[in-house]
């Protein structure tokens, strides 16, 4: 409790200096993915990506990151162990924002798309270890995070090839590719905006108190859907996209999924803005919590009106500083991209994070995407595919829990030394 009296205002201050290099890690590794395909493709280039995603990233980090964060992410420990040790606490919270924030400034700096969301969870784990002792680690909310290395990633990677194969049939493979795909457009168009629909409100709006019932938020996503449909179906067929195709066949049928891929991502960024942002500001929340109210500890922490903008401005400086690393692993490291294979890769992350929302599965949208472009890597065969990054990329996911753990175990042992 001395600890508290003595430096409070400072462990706040250096609390949020450890978020904002958090927050830079998600936006250096994270914020990537939703773009990486984009940029892959030759959709648009890596500058006019960083500046979209700075757009709806920050946009989904203010405006929907939530009124209140829950103290410890992923229910990997109760904070209520440490009711008698609030100091211990805050010192673990400090720790973990530094390790994690550490351990994915390495990752991105090497180009590897790691889990921001597991990096915190393996650094909670570490300083939980060593403060409160293995039991109260709930080690059973771990398996469910080693079961999404495999389970999300196959489920994407399956959808991405189906999808793909689906295109290349009904599209590429056919006398007039063109025509095709001013008939199927349309259909691909409402299926994007429905998927699109549900995934801002479900992983992006349940944030700001808009709490619709799946029925509510099913049809809502089906009225804009038509719409869509109806909107797009007299745009295939107008002089403006006429003009735009006359560069050749090909040009012009990957011009409908360039659309169709930018919207995606968008979406796709402003749910990861809303959602990932929490693994920084939520530790930093606590911290604040406790500080204020004098060690009193709370399951939830209200948020400090400077916490969230924070948060947002973290991301955007990795983003801008080093996110083009991981963007290029995502884009063009795996496989070689078209708008075509970008689009069926981005519409099965969102539609498998979309069945995992719904059915309670642990997920990780970083490896839900790399799944997906591996799957369209398989559907052009396997010489398609660059093993030697995809062995990288793996391996980096294995080791970021440990990684996280151990960073944090170091980094609180240096804090405890410093303070106490």
């Amino acid at each position: 409790m001395e600890l508290l009296h003595n430096y409070g205002t400072v462990i706040i201050f250096i609390t949020a200096a450890f978020a904002f290099f958090m927050a830079f890690g998600v936006g250096a590794n994270d914020v990537s993915n939703a773009m990486g395909t984009s940029v892959g493709s030759g959709t648009i280039t890596a500058r006019q990506a960083i500046y979209i995603a700075l757009i709806f990233e920050a946009a989904g980090a203010y405006l929907a990151g939530g009124e209140v964060t829950e103290t410890i992410k992923s229910g990997i420990i109760d904070p209520m162990d440490f009711v008698t040790h609030p100091d211990t606490l805050v010192l673990g919270m400090m720790s973990a924002l530094f390790a994690s924030g550490s351990w994915l400034l390495i990752a991105s700096r090497w180009g590897w798309p790691v889990s921001t969301t597991h990096s915190i969870v393996g650094a909670i784990v570490g300083f939980g270890c060593i403060t409160a002792g293995a039991g109260a680690v709930k080690w059973s909310a771990l398996t469910g995070i080693v079961g999404s290395w495999f389970i999300t990633p196959f489920i994407a990677g399956v959808l991405a090839y189906g999808i793909f194969f689906c295109i290349q049939k009904l599209i590429f493979d056919t006398e007039h590719p063109l025509r095709n795909a001013q008939k199927y457009g349309p259909h691909l168009m409402g299926a994007t905006v429905f998927i699109i629909c549900i995934v801002t409100v479900a992983k992006g709006l349940k944030h700001v108190g808009l709490n619709l019932t799946g029925l509510e938020t099913l049809l809502i996503s089906i009225a804009l859907s038509l719409v869509s449909v109806v909107i797009s179906y007299f745009y295939f067929r107008s002089k403006k996209f006429i003009k735009k195709v006359h560069k050749g066949v090909f040009g012009g049928v990957e011009h409908v999924f360039s659309i169709l891929m930018l919207m995606t991502a968008c979406a796709m960024a402003f749910a990861h803005g809303s959602n990932d942002v929490a693994n920084a500001i939520g530790p930093l929340a606590s911290v604040v919590t406790i500080v204020e109210s004098g060690g009193d500890i709370a399951a939830n922490a209200p948020i400090a009106w400077w916490v969230l903008p924070l948060g947002a401005a973290g991301i955007a400086v990795g983003l801008i500083v080093m996110g083009y690393k991981v963007m290029a692993t995502i884009g063009t490291g795996i496989t070689d991209l078209t708008p075509s294979r970008g689009f069926s890769a981005q519409f099965a992350t969102a539609a498998t994070v979309v069945v995992a929302s719904g059915t309670g599965l642990p997920i990780s949208t970083t490896q839900t995407l790399v799944g997906a472009v591996l799957g369209i890597g398989f559907a052009r065969g396997i010489a398609a595919l660059n093993l030697t990054v995809i062995r990288n990329i793996i391996a980096s996911w294995i080791v970021t829990l440990p990684a996280g753990a151990f960073f944090a175990i170091i980094i609180y042992y240096i804090l405890d030394a410093i303070f106490r």
